[in-house]
């Protein structure tokens, strides 16, 4: 795992693969299925930790933690949105999350 891991992760129940999926906001194409939850997040800390040790050893920019970076308020405002919406019953897909996030962040 890594040391000080301030990224932003996140464990829902996936239908389609009937099992509990992993997901961290700073790296959306890795995903980490598991039967219980708490292996979902277990699992997804050490693919991150994996994907940014390998990224360093390669010098590649990797993602800084929306927790501690300057637009972490933009994050905040779109995480508030679709919670309200998903408690309205108005839903919100996963992809159209992503792609908003995606899209605050440029």
């Amino acid at each position: 795992m890594l040391k000080n891991d301030h990224y932003t992760y996140r464990v829902t129940w996936s239908d389609e693969d009937n099992e509990y999926v992993g997901l961290c906001a700073e790296f959306p194409s890795l995903s980490w299925l598991a039967v219980l939850p708490e292996d979902a997040l277990r699992g997804i800390r050490q693919v991150v930790a994996e994907v940014v040790a390998d990224l360093k050893a390669k010098g590649e920019e990797i993602s800084e933690p929306i927790a501690v970076s300057k637009d972490s308020g933009k994050f905040q405002s779109i995480l508030k949105i679709a919670e309200q919406q998903i408690r309205e019953g108005k839903g919100m897909k996963h992809a159209d999350f992503w792609r908003e996030l995606e899209a605050e962040k440029e």
